[in-house]
């Protein structure tokens, strides 16, 4: 039992890969077998981290569960050689990132069993290993470890989008490659920069030695490369938000690609901008992003109102949800630069909240595609007669998106808007008539569809969401409702991590 605990983390990592395995010896053809041990390989991880969420004890260290193995080493000259280890753990900010990604990926495999038809094996060997991927990302204490399975979230992502969804699907995954992967070249470049400056990948030595580097250097020594580190992970992050104006792409992502795949890229993949802006941005350059704090609040602020604004103006529910997306990614981004615990907090628990609403809003909108075969505004009305339970649900992820109180939303922006107020009162004052907009989308997005006038009734394919496709819905809802009543659950355990970052930037 000691040796699984002290190696939990690298077991609930490659959990995944036990589905790939078994999921080798099924022939194509057995399509049903495909979708039930996908589903039972992405049951595995999220049963892990439940034991993870009971074992993690907060207050008793930052790091837990750390596992590290000397991985290769290499001789840069005859007096230094450099050592690169496997090394993860996890803490306060990644545990409900990870405890999001094991739910998503799991109510994911569902909806794809349910709504993938064409190629499903090779759908969930894609989503097992992007899965890999994503949890990677969040754990590793490694900045090599890291960049690894950033990559292998774009490569699997890129497939994902290309196979899956629209016509126009394949452009779509071109723009998401483009983008992504001039970001994570960008990224690159800024890690390499790190290595030389510190002399190590390790994220904790890394972190102390530009401690030392940016309170030993002059004014004159190396400022300008400094910053320069700090604009590059800033720019490869906000490409992954996204921040405006770098979106163009993940409007076409979320308007063509399956609704699986859109609850993956909407529901985790975004928040590892958030993550990463967080965790390399502002806790490896905490006097930086001091300095630069008003700026990056600016950049937030226009991304919250110009999201807003254009997805009031949208008449396709996809696309409404893409600008919704960016406006919310705005907001998180308000709460970084806020630089202190309650919009730190904020900023996490935004990303969690966000990445539960929008994957429920995307399933619902997948199996509204299935009857209806449109998403356009103009041919969908008056589906609370045909559809009810259909059209109860997606009041609820509606009011959910405009922060009703007792949705997670609620609370993860009341703090976001309380650390904004103390920090930058302007700021947040302006962005308070976001939420007006906000509900404005969000009302005629849920009334147009369920009330309004339109053509669809003609058209309507199968009854109203049946028992299998319920699933999916409920744990969607009972998690929105379950932050929103207590998120103590989350807020707990980030907040030793969150105060420290604090304390860091000298908060």
């Amino acid at each position: 039992m000691e040796l699984i605990t002290s190696q939990l983390l690298t077991w609930l990592l490659f959990s995944p890969l036990v589905g790939v395995g078994v999921m080798t010896f099924i022939p194509q053809a057995r399509t049903n077998m495909v979708g039930v041990v996908g589903i039972g390989a992405t049951a595995i991880p999220l049963v892990m981290v439940v034991w993870l969420l009971f074992l993690y004890t907060p207050g008793e260290g930052l790091m837990q569960f750390s596992h590290e193995i000397d991985w290769f080493q290499l001789a840069v000259s005859a007096n230094q050689t450099l050592a690169f280890s496997y090394h993860v753990g996890i803490d306060g900010i990644s545990l409900p990132l990870v405890m999001l990604t094991a739910f998503i990926c799991f109510v994911t495999a569902i909806a794809a069993l349910l709504y993938i038809e064409r190629r499903r094996k090779l759908f969930f060997l894609l989503l097992l290993l992007l899965e890999v991927g994503m949890l990677g990302v969040f754990l590793s204490q490694n900045l090599l470890l890291f960049f690894l399975f950033f990559e292998i979230t774009l490569v699997a992502t890129y497939i994902l989008i290309g196979q899956w969804g629209g016509v126009r699907r394949e452009e779509a995954a071109n723009h998401f490659l483009i983008y992504n992967g001039l970001g994570s070249g960008v990224l690159l470049l800024a890690f390499l920069v790190l290595l030389f400056l510190g002399g190590t990948l390790d994220y904790a030595g890394l972190q102390n030695e530009m401690r030392i580097i940016i309170a030993t250097t002059d004014e004159n020594e190396l400022t300008y490369m400094l910053w320069g580190v700090f604009l590059a992970i800033w720019t490869a992050f906000a490409i992954k938000l996204p921040l405006f104006p770098l979106h163009s792409w993940m409007v076409r992502v979320h308007s063509e690609a399956s609704a699986p795949v859109v609850m993956l890229h909407a529901g985790v993949l975004l928040k590892v901008g958030a993550y990463g802006l967080i965790r390399y941005g502002v806790v490896l350059f905490p006097t930086l992003m001091s300095q630069a704090g008003e700026v990056i609040a600016l950049l937030g602020l226009i991304s919250l109102f110009v999201g807003a604004l254009i997805a009031l103006v949208q008449t396709d529910l996809r696309r409404i949800l893409a600008y919704a997306s960016m406006s919310h990614m705005g907001l998180v981004l308000m709460g970084i630069a806020a630089q202190n615990e309650a919009g730190l907090s904020g900023a996490v628990l935004q990303s969690v909240s966000h990445g539960l609403i929008s994957a429920l809003l995307f399933f619902l909108i997948g199996a509204l595609t299935v009857r209806t075969r449109s998403t356009s505004l103009a041919r969908l009305g008056g589906l609370a007669h045909p559809y009810p339970l259909w059209s109860g649900f997606f009041l609820f992820a509606g009011l959910a998106l405009l922060s009703l109180p007792t949705t997670s939303g609620f609370i993860s922006e009341l703090l976001i808007f309380l650390g904004l107020f103390a920090k930058h009162p302007l700021l947040a004052g302006i962005g308070t008539l976001a939420l007006v907009l906000a509900a404005a989308y969000a009302l005629r997005m849920v009334l147009q569809t369920t009330y309004g006038k339109g053509n669809a009734q003609s058209q309507l394919v199968g009854s109203d969401l049946h028992r299998s496709e319920m699933v999916p819905v409920f744990l969607l809802c009972a998690s929105i409702l379950f932050v929103g009543v207590y998120p103590q659950a989350l807020t707990g355990p980030m907040s030793e991590a969150i105060q420290l970052v604090v304390t860091q930037m000298g908060g």
